[in-house]
């Protein structure tokens, strides 16, 4: 079914449409100064195809949040999670199929760089069952894919870039359709900006920029000056998914607004000059907050939560709970009977053997937190064990520790261990504790597929990702040895596993092509 996405109306007057399956296969690129009303098109755009493909916006200034309120997108507050929680956030949004905004708003640049570099690769790595089709709109393109090194480390500008590139020459057949927005066509990597077919040029002044916009829309140097004349909200449009010529067109009305909004004149206050100064200073009130976030609607919280944490949102309360005294107060439970220590001892060994059979599932490694602990109490009711008594973060520590192949949980080598990996992201504690065992054990580095099996993934991309991640901060140091082999130390410990090949693994998928970021 062929779906038109009405952008407005051309200077002639009819429907300016977008063809957006076309769109899907060939990519978008926007380029407008600031106040050409780029941001409005992109609005426009995402709000007329919501209703028919799954979306992400990479949103630098927070101006998108507003989507979620009228269009149900999740906001996913950056700066309130780490690089590896954002990549696992991103592949359960492609599995789930969940339109987000990324607010990276509250980062300064390179952090905003690592961030949006770590969710487009969650959604680059995502296993091939959920390739579903995605627009990922990227606002302020220039500034994850610049053309030349800035203030940012070459290390932060490396991932961003490869980043951006992956998505724009690659993201295709991963069913991801880039469409990026910049403000200025000179600072835009040109391998990122070549990808795109399709283009929308609002107004610009620079020469540069004038005669870049040109080359791209196949029209002559000396038409360049008419990217000076065109008003706030009109642009020239050209590709398959829009128009075979260069066609101008008005953008249409949106039905969001951002948060900030245009600039609009407002006569300051009329105060005497004495008052004046008393009023700045003079400290009569506290401090005005430098920022404010608006919280999040409930929705987009909930939903946030779900996907962060893995597991199932809370029910709402019953109808008839609507006394402040109920939900202030807790209510009072019957005190469970006093266990004995051999009680204790024998249901901690049912525990263990409960989540034996759990994992003994070839499916376990690559099911959610939420499913595996629902199967855990199941099978603890089959056998008469009171399985709740294991609370979800403990449950969490155990069964990283037991796909980690722990031993003897009394060996004092590996409570340090443990009380190592406690410190870490609950990301990341399953990899730490896997690396410790093979460490601790003299055995093999674990493979790159153990490593993605370890955090629930069968991509074996993302397990070399998370390693590099972990290097980065210092949490294991890798050296190469003969015959493309690796050995991972762990400095906190000062353990060393044996030298193995990352590649060697019987049950990885083949046809993976790999990570974003491999290590190495």
């Amino acid at each position: 079914m062929k779906v038109g996405i009405d952008m407005g109306a051309t200077n002639a007057g009819s429907a300016a449409t977008l063809d957006l399956e076309e769109l899907l296969a060939t990519r978008l690129l926007v380029q407008g100064n600031s106040g050409s009303g780029k941001s409005h098109l992109l609005r426009r755009l995402i709000e007329q195809s919501a209703p028919w493909v799954q979306q992400a916006v990479i949103d630098p200034e927070g101006d998108f949040v507003t989507l979620a309120e009228r269009f149900g997108h999740v906001v996913v507050e950056a700066d309130a999670h780490s690089e590896a929680a954002l990549q696992s956030v991103a592949a359960r949004v492609r599995q789930h199929r969940v339109s987000v905004v990324l607010n990276l708003e509250g980062l300064d640049a390179e952090m905003q760089m690592r961030h949006a570099a770590a969710f487009l690769g969650g959604l680059f790595d995502a296993d091939r069952d959920f390739w579903y089709p995605m627009l990922v709109v990227v606002d302020e393109a220039q500034l994850f894919a610049p053309s030349a090194a800035g203030e940012v480390s070459d290390e932060a500008r490396k991932v961003s870039l490869g980043a951006m590139t992956n998505l724009m020459c690659r993201g295709r057949k991963r069913g991801l359709a880039g469409v990026i927005a910049t403000q200025r066509l000179a600072k835009l990597a040109k391998n990122v900006a070549a990808e795109a077919s399709n283009f929308l040029m609002g107004r610009t002044f620079l020469d540069i920029d004038m005669a870049r916009a040109a080359d791209l829309l196949g029209m002559e140097r000396r038409q360049a000056e008419m990217f000076r004349d065109l008003e706030r909200g009109h642009f020239i449009a050209l590709g398959p998914a829009l128009s075979r010529r260069p066609l101008p067109l008005r953008i249409g009305a949106v039905e969001t607004q951002g948060r900030t909004g245009s600039p609009t004149l407002m006569p300051p206050p009329t105060t005497p000059v004495e008052d004046a100064r008393d009023l700045i200073f003079t400290m009569t009130e506290p401090e005005p907050p430098r920022y404010v976030r608006r919280p999040s609607t409930s929705a987009s919280a909930d939903l946030m939560a779900q996907l962060a944490r893995g597991r199932a949102a809370a029910p709402p309360p019953s109808a008839g709970s609507n006394s402040e005294a109920e939900a202030e107060q807790p209510a009072l439970l019957p005190l469970e009977p006093a266990e004995t220590p051999e009680q204790a001892a024998e249901r901690e060994a049912q525990y263990g053997e409960v989540l034996a059979e759990v994992l003994a599932d070839p499916e376990a490694p690559y099911r959610s937190l939420a499913v595996l602990y629902q199967d855990f109490l199941v099978r603890c009711r089959g056998r008469g064990v009171d399985g709740d008594r294991l609370a979800l973060p403990a449950f969490r520590r155990r069964l990283a520790t037991a796909r980690a192949g722990a031993g003897n949980g009394d060996d004092p080598a590996w409570q340090r261990a443990t009380e190592v990996a406690a410190t870490l992201a609950e990301d990341i504690q399953p990899v730490f504790l896997l690396l410790a065992r093979a460490a601790l054990d003299h055995a093999p580095c674990p493979s790159d597929a153990d490593v993605a099996r370890a955090c629930g993934s069968r991509s074996k991309g993302r397990g070399r990702r998370l390693l590099t991640y972990m290097e980065q901060r210092g949490f294991i140091a890798s050296r190469s040895g003969l015959g493309n082999t690796r050995a991972i130390a762990l400095p906190a410990l000062g353990w060393e596993t044996a030298l193995g090949d990352p590649n060697a693994d019987d049950a990885a998928d083949a046809s993976d092509e790999g990570g974003l970021f491999a290590a190495g």
